[in-house]
């Protein structure tokens, strides 16, 4: 490939001009579009591992899940003595036509929906308490909320199921030393209401450390000239949450929601566990009661129908934060 020169003004050297084509002094022709194109398929590669885990892990089971809901499965089928027969839509027809689980629908939107709420308000809560407290403070809320969020739940049922005993809780005690309140001898867990709220507080303690560390976290990119802004124009500590700091951790408070309705709404151990591993009616929820269908009463199918639709149930919450997501990165 040849070179060639073009002449200039006096006294100044010629200057050098590459043939078409050419990638120019010291590349190779056709490095660019080699990197170009193999560009796109490094990412891939690279989640090609995760991915793998994913649907072995996830994938089979939630096959299988799909293929029980639409079969007639029960213990005959379970040890060989029968084989599984299909049973179209009937399983979510006698679902979806049982008052029961409509019931449990209910009580599990309201226990996620209340524990989802207290849950961001103390969460936000301490979060704007880390702002305003010397630095041994802050150390100390840290080291607390961290010792929550990485204790066992079993540990926490335990310490929980002390504290509301009717016999010997501290909670009774500590109550009762109020004047005009007598809660010695008090069965938290004889109604349902009252029982699902005690465990909704385990829910909430064990949830809260998570959602005050990211809001906190949040917090330290809101920035202090638009807060000393607001004030100067009036605002007041309200005012400068509701329109500067709020818009600014909207992402992250949606994130944080969304989270905390999808782990609140598939609370199992706490539930399982407080009961003694036999919930009561008035304490079921979407995961106990899936459970119960498939492994006390023995019917299998119905148990993934549930399970299923409790799936499809999150998936629209997922939906919505997308949505979310999505309008909050068009107005950005």
């Amino acid at each position: 490939m040849e070179m060639t020169t073009t002449p200039t003004t006096a006294g100044d050297p010629p200057v050098r001009r590459d043939p078409p084509g050419s990638a120019g002094p010291g590349k190779r022709p056709g490095t660019g579009r080699s990197q170009g194109a193999g560009g796109g398929s490094v990412p891939w590669l690279l989640l090609a591992p995760c991915l793998a885990v994913l649907a072995l892990v996830l994938g089979y089971p939630l096959t299988r899940l799909v293929t029980l809901s639409f079969q007639k499965f029960g213990q005959p089928q379970l040890w060989g003595f029968q084989a599984p027969e299909s049973a179209g839509l009937d399983n979510f027809t006698a679902i979806l036509g049982d008052g029961e689980f409509w019931a449990v629908v209910l009580r599990t939107i309201v226990f996620a929906a209340g524990a989802v709420i207290l849950t961001m308000v103390l969460g936000m809560l301490i979060a704007l308490l880390q702002q305003r407290v010397s630095g041994w403070v802050k150390a100390l809320i840290n080291i607390a909320l961290v010792a929550s969020w990485g204790m066992p739940i079993l540990v926490a049922v335990t310490i929980f199921k002390w504290m509301f005993d009717t016999d010997y809780g501290v909670l009774n005690w500590v109550l009762s030393r109020i004047p005009g309140v007598d809660l010695i001898g008090h069965n938290w867990f004889a109604s349902g209401p009252q029982g699902l709220a005690v465990i909704m507080l385990l829910v909430v303690w064990g949830a809260v450390p998570f959602v005050a560390i990211t809001l906190t976290a949040g917090l330290t990119q809101v920035p202090a000239e638009l807060e000393e802004a607001a004030r100067l124009d009036g605002a007041g500590a309200w005012g400068v949450f509701r329109h500067v700091t709020v818009p600014i951790l909207k992402p992250v408070i949606v994130m944080l929601a969304t989270l905390s309705v999808i782990w609140d709404m598939g609370v199992f151990p706490q539930v399982f566990v407080m009961r003694n591993g036999h919930p009561e009616a008035e304490f079921q929820l979407l995961t106990t009661y899936s459970y119960d269908k498939a492994f006390v009463v023995n019917d299998y199918s119905q148990g993934s129908a549930i399970a299923l639709l409790t799936v499809l149930l999150l998936l629209g919450v997922i939906a919505v934060y997308m949505r979310q997501m999505l309008k909050i990165g068009e107005v950005e």
